[in-house]
């Protein structure tokens, strides 16, 4: 049963394009791509990839999208497909060009606008298949708000060493292990050459994985395409069955991505996050997509459904699964129907077919008993927003595979993640420092860098919960250990990070939701902030002019009216 009402469906915007007297030039322009007079009297569908050969995670999106196209002119709409850029946090870390990631989000919100807009097209079908890809490409759906349907290229399968499934993560973190004298050079690469044996996105609970769960969970994606490895032959016919279902989407009036976007469907999207571990990073992509809705949403509503809902998944990095062991029983709807069960999920959200999410997840199975355990790992999600003097807005941690939620230590402060870096390579930290990395927010960075490199450098050096990290920059969703990101406000701006000291004692307490300077506030207020000044130009300025904080998800716009 459709619970979603009907409604008049208006004319299609790509009429405007092509009738009357004036527009004969365009429809010249049409017919030399081949457009028959036919085709220019059916709607007009616009497919964007970030397709590219720059990364694996992309790669593939290409023939996804010539797929897709097949589909819509099955079911009688003429395809568009364009590309739009992509920054792979991969090829970025651990140098300046991450500054380009986190604001790659916004140029593909952007791009996908202009583009759509600017041709009138009447609906959308989107395909992305890395850390910013996705989130970037669902931004776009929510502020279009046409016809829409999202589809994910895939995570990589894992490699195999010594009779386990390894990862880029295992190759990050044996660098460390390189440093510490725990791990060889001649083991390090032969874990290099094996670890990533083809095409998609990284095969755990990272960034890329949990966005796409987030597609599956709002009802911007097909059932069951964000767990599918991106090498099944399956994803062709995915591909295929996007472009046929924006079509139904289009003749039927929706439902839009507004009407699936609310917020409920975040609040469960929320909970999806905090069942399986996922990525801090959903704490900024979510509250973004929000905000392309008109909803505003921010790090506290994430914080608030994650203290309320059980750790499900034993999912990597904190725990033992991959994406294709989730998918292999039963995928996000498996995690979505215990949530369900377990009085934690709106079952009345909508899916991408107009019926409620609780009608679709009865034919789906529940806890698998090993990647979905009977008994939740624990009461509470796998991320904890912390408050505090030091983060009065909020920072996130992943307690997903920690042993202990409390750490309290002296800071070691450092202005950049560079300096970080030159410190912990020479391992020259003490066991119960905290390591404080400062200005790299989203103005003061600019951009947000992740700090995957040295904090995989930590874990691998085996002290990722012996020394503690904290910083106002954001974190992989491979990121494991100690380590507090997100801070806000960020010391760019001001905040309270930027009047930290060496030797300042610094508390961090899972349990409580505490970030704390036990510094008293006599003294701090005789600290000034010294911001550090940069010469900026191009998009890093611009995006440094726009940006506002991390705390409602680093967005660059004002957007539309709020609900």
């Amino acid at each position: 049963m459709n619970i979603r009402k009907s409604r008049i469906i208006p004319i299609l915007p790509s009429r405007i394009t092509v009738q009357g007297l004036d527009r004969a030039p365009h429809r010249a322009f049409l017919r030399g791509l081949g457009l028959s007079d036919a085709d220019i009297g059916r709607p007009f569908v616009g497919v964007v990839s970030t397709d590219g050969r720059v990364t694996p995670c992309n790669a593939l999106l290409g023939a996804l999208a010539k797929d897709a196209c097949a589909g819509v002119r099955d079911a009688g709409g003429v395809p568009f497909d364009f590309a739009s850029i992509s920054v792979a946090d991969s090829m970025s870390m651990n140098h300046g060009g991450m500054r380009y990631s986190l604001v790659s989000r916004e140029i593909i919100a952007d791009g996908v606008e202009a583009v759509v807009r600017g041709h009138a097209y009447d609906a959308l079908v989107t395909f992305a298949g890395c850390d910013k890809t996705l989130p970037g490409m669902m931004m776009a759906m929510a502020r279009l708000n046409l016809p829409s349907v999202f589809t994910y290229g895939g995570a990589a399968l894992p490699g195999r060493l010594h009779g386990r499934d390894v990862t880029v993560l295992d190759t990050y973190e044996a660098v460390g292990g390189v440093y510490a004298g725990t791990v060889t050079r001649e083991e390090l690469d032969v874990l290099e050459h094996v670890c990533l044996p083809g095409l998609g996105a990284c095969p755990g609970q990272f960034s890329a994985n949990t966005m796409a769960m987030v597609s599956e969970t709002l009802g911007l994606a097909l059932p069951g395409s964000a767990t599918l490895p991106a090498v099944s032959p399956l994803r062709k016919d995915f591909a295929r069955k996007a472009g046929q279902a924006v079509m139904k989407l289009l003749k039927d009036g929706g439902p839009l991505p507004r009407e699936l976007v609310t917020r409920k469907s975040l609040e469960n999207a929320c909970a999806a996050v905090a069942a399986t571990g996922g990525s801090t990073n959903a704490g900024l992509h979510i509250p973004a997509i929000a905000h392309e809705a008109g909803i505003r949403f921010s790090l506290d509503d994430f914080g608030q459904i994650a203290k309320r809902t059980p750790l499900l998944a034993d999912m990597k990095p904190g725990g033992k699964y991959l994406s294709k062991d989730l998918h292999a029983v039963g995928g996000v709807y498996a995690v979505l129907k215990e949530l369900l069960k377990r009085g934690v999920l709106h079952g009345d959200c909508l899916t991408i077919f107009g019926t409620s999410l609780e009608r679709e997840l009865k034919a789906h199975p529940g806890a698998d008993g090993r990647v979905i355990p009977k008994k939740p790992i624990s009461e509470t999600g796998g991320i904890v927003v912390l408050k505090g003097n030091l983060a009065p807005d909020g920072a996130l941690l992943k307690v997903a595979g920690l042993k202990s939620l409390r750490f309290e230590g002296r800071a070691r402060v450092f202005d950049s993640e560079e300096a970080c870096v030159d410190v912990v390579r020479k391992r020259a930290y003490k066991t119960g420092d905290v390591l404080v990395i400062r200005y790299e927010g989203p103005k003061g960075g600019p951009g947000m860098r992740e700090m995957m490199g040295v904090t995989a450098l930590l874990y691998g050096q085996g002290v990722g919960e012996k020394v503690a990290l904290v910083t106002d920059g954001r974190f992989s969703g491979a990121t494991r250990g100690m380590m507090v990101g997100y801070v806000s406000p960020e010391a760019g701006v001001g905040g309270p990070l930027g009047l930290v000291r060496d030797g300042d004692r610094i508390v961090i307490d899972a349990k409580k939701g505490l970030l704390s300077l036990e510094v008293p506030s006599s003294e701090l207020k005789r600290r000034a902030v010294n911001i550090p000044r940069q010469a900026l130009s191009g998009v890093l300025e611009k995006y440094a002019a726009q940006v506002g904080s991390a705390f409602r998800g680093a967005v660059t716009h004002s957007g539309p009216k709020g609900r």
